[in-house]
């Protein structure tokens, strides 16, 4: 398991893990990140982590996606 940030570019991940606070797990939960999905980066600029989940496009804080495990 590796750290979401750390993922290859437009490479498939399966989500594995969620780490964080039950505040961070429901906000990404919210946003569409639930383990078992798939989630693909589409880009990253500068700090954030641009990300495809769920036919959506998501902007995430580098923090957030290292709290994401694929």
């Amino acid at each position: 398991m590796i750290p979401l940030s750390l993922a290859e570019k437009e490479e498939p991940q399966i989500i594995k893990k969620i780490g964080g606070s039950p505040e961070i797990r429901q906000h990404l939960e919210n946003l569409g990140f639930n383990v078992g999905g798939e989630v693909l980066i589409v880009n990253t600029l500068g700090e954030n982590v641009i990300v495809k989940v769920k036919e959506s496009r998501v902007a995430i804080s580098d923090e957030l996606a290292r709290r994401i495990m694929v």
